[in-house]
């Protein structure tokens, strides 16, 4: 399988407060603001998608739970490399993020930083060490 593009996409209790949190982290505007969904770019051809719980919902509740059971619970990581690390840190926390473990070098060769966003996703902010 070739894709061309990938959109990786949360469900989010609040589209409004998910947007404003991701427009600070990012520190840029979403491609795509609509009823129902946000875009960032995140690079060439990789997108990240915010989608209201009650939206998707109505997709795929039945065969799965409906996305508001699991809130509060940590569902995925979005790892992103970014230029200055402290700087992202002071973002996220200005935005409300939660820090749930500090800046640390990690035996991977990244010092990380994890925080979780106003729906418990993690958010992983990285740099190499040098």
């Amino acid at each position: 399988m070739q894709t061309t593009a990938v959109q990786f996409i949360l469900y989010v209790a609040d589209q409004a407060r998910s947007t404003a949190f991701y427009k600070a982290v990012l520190g840029h505007a979403p491609v795509l603001e609509v009823p129902g969904m946000t875009e960032f770019s995140l690079g060439p051809g990789v997108k990240l998608g915010l989608m209201p719980e009650q939206g998707i919902a109505r997709i795929i509740s039945g065969p799965l739970p409906h996305p508001a059971q699991g809130h509060g619970v940590p569902r995925c990581e979005l790892y992103l490399l970014v230029d200055h690390l402290d700087r992202a840190v002071q973002r996220a926390l200005g935005a409300g993020a939660l820090l749930v473990d500090p800046a640390t070098d990690r035996d991977w060769g990244h010092r990380v930083a994890y925080l979780a966003d106003p729906d418990a996703h993690v958010l992983a902010l990285a740099v190499p060490v040098q």
